[in-house]
Formats: C-alpha cells, sequence, structure tokens
C-alpha cells in the first residue's frame, strides 16, 4: 500500500517456481471443460438450452455451439485471451517476450476465429472468466446469450 493509503495496481508477476515446475504447471492447464465454463454450461442447461460442444469443424472449436440458433460461445479466459480486466493484465516477469507473443497471438487468434464464423452465417458471442466470479456480471452476460438464443 502508498504511502497515501491506495494500494498500487501490480503490473508484473514474480514467478515463485524452478523453470521445471512453471513447465509442469502449464502443461495441466486444460483447454476446456474448465471451471468458468462448466458454470455457463450449467446455467445455460438449466435455463433448458441445448448445445453442442467443441465442434471440430468450426473455426476455433467454439466452446458451446447452438445450431438452431446460428450461435457460437467462447468462454474465454481472461490472462490467455489478455481480457482487459485485473485477471487479463498482469504480465509474466519471467520470459517477458515469450508471454507477450503468445498472449498477443491468442488474441490475434480469436479475433480471426470470430471473422471467419461471422463470415460462415454465425454469432459468435463471448463470456470472460472474470464474469463467471461475480454473479451480478454472469446473470448480465448470460442476459445476453439467452436474448439472441431467443431472437430468430
Amino acid at each position: 500500500m502508498g504511502s497515501d493509503g491506495v494500494y498500487a495496481e501490480r503490473s508484473e508477476m514474480t514467478d515463485v517456481h524452478t523453470p521445471e515446475q512453471r513447465s509442469f504447471n502449464m502443461s495441466r492447464i486444460a483447454g476446456r471443460d474448465t471451471k468458468p465454463e462448466m458454470i455457463v454450461r450449467r446455467r445455460l442447461h438449466a435455463a433448458g438450452f441445448r448445445y453442442r460442444l467443441h465442434v471440430k469443424d468450426l473455426p476455433g472449436k467454439p466452446d458451446l455451439v447452438f445450431p438452431k440458433a446460428g450461435l457460437v460461445l467462447f468462454v474465454h479466459g481472461c490472462f490467455w485471451h489478455m481480457h482487459q480486466c485485473k485477471y487479463g493484465k498482469p504480465v509474466p516477469a519471467n520470459n517477458r517476450d515469450f508471454w507477450a507473443q503468445k498472449r498477443a497471438g491468442n488474441a490475434e487468434r480469436d479475433k480471426r476465429h470470430r471473422e471467419a464464423l461471422k463470415d460462415l452465417g454465425w454469432r459468435v458471442a463471448e463470456i470472460w472468466e472474470c464474469q463467471t466470479k461475480d454473479a451480478a456480471k454472469l446473470e448480465k452476460q448470460l442476459d445476453k446469450v439467452i436474448q439472441l438464443l431467443r431472437e430468430p
């Protein structure tokens, strides 16, 4: 805390693990069936919506696909996809160039996938990990998705 009683936003993370331990940890990070994705899936299923998961023949293998509604939904991790929230802003202290390129590449790939899906006639929606951590934000985002699902 600063002398003025205000917490400064931290923009760097110091790695407390050895390179081997960090590599092991990173290799265990799931790309599907993540906690945020499962939260969204349960809520939409409980609301009566049915979907397909991780459709391989669509650009980006969207997390949830609603074929009848022509809608795909991505549930993105804030850090990995560079969301502009407190979870997406930290910059790793070690191997900065690698992580900057990796994360920027993810964000650019997301953009290409969104455009390709739109070109194929799909509507694209996103829910961010941080939105699943706050009940009010999640409800607001799910309301938007449900509205899209109910539109003809």
